[in-house]
């Protein structure tokens, strides 16, 4: 699969996000072409800060593959991560990172900060941003604006 398609996957996630209520973002981590995970923003659902759709995808994965380390796999999520998700991904040791919208107010991977790419870590992350990207930024502006106008 290409990484539009695996993208196509976190806007389906991100989509489903938006209609529990929850800010529409959506992850699918991937390994030798297999999802390992496949979610979506839960903070409101668990009143939980931590449930980011990419720290999510990252436990999962941790579950599923019965250890903390994630190399060889590759992150697609549909906005550029915080920081705090930004730092998990380098702890995991995720070794590609695929976005669709760049967050210039908190994103960690090039826009606002660089932390897959900093160089007092122990490990770095490829980077492929824009894909989907005018999808990714009209689902998170739809967002808003209905809850601005509500």
């Amino acid at each position: 699969m290409s990484d539009k398609e695996f993208m196509l996957m976190a806007l389906e996630e991100a989509r489903l996000a938006a209609g529990e209520g929850e800010v529409p973002v959506g992850a699918v981590l991937v390994k030798d072409g297999e999802v390992i995970a496949r979610t979506r923003n839960r903070r409101e659902a668990t009143g939980n800060p931590l449930d980011h759709a990419e720290m999510l995808a990252l436990a999962e994965a941790a579950t599923r593959l019965e250890g903390w380390r994630l190399e060889g796999t590759t992150m697609y999520v549909t906005l550029e991560p915080c920081p705090m998700c930004a730092g998990a991904m380098v702890q995991a040791r995720v070794a590609r990172l695929v976005f669709g919208a760049r967050d210039l107010k908190l994103g960690a991977a090039g826009s606002r900060y660089n932390l897959v790419h900093d160089e007092t870590t122990h490990h770095r992350i490829e980077i492929t941003d824009g894909i989907l990207e005018e999808e990714c930024l009209s689902l998170l502006k739809e967002f808003f604006a209905a809850r601005r106008d509500s």
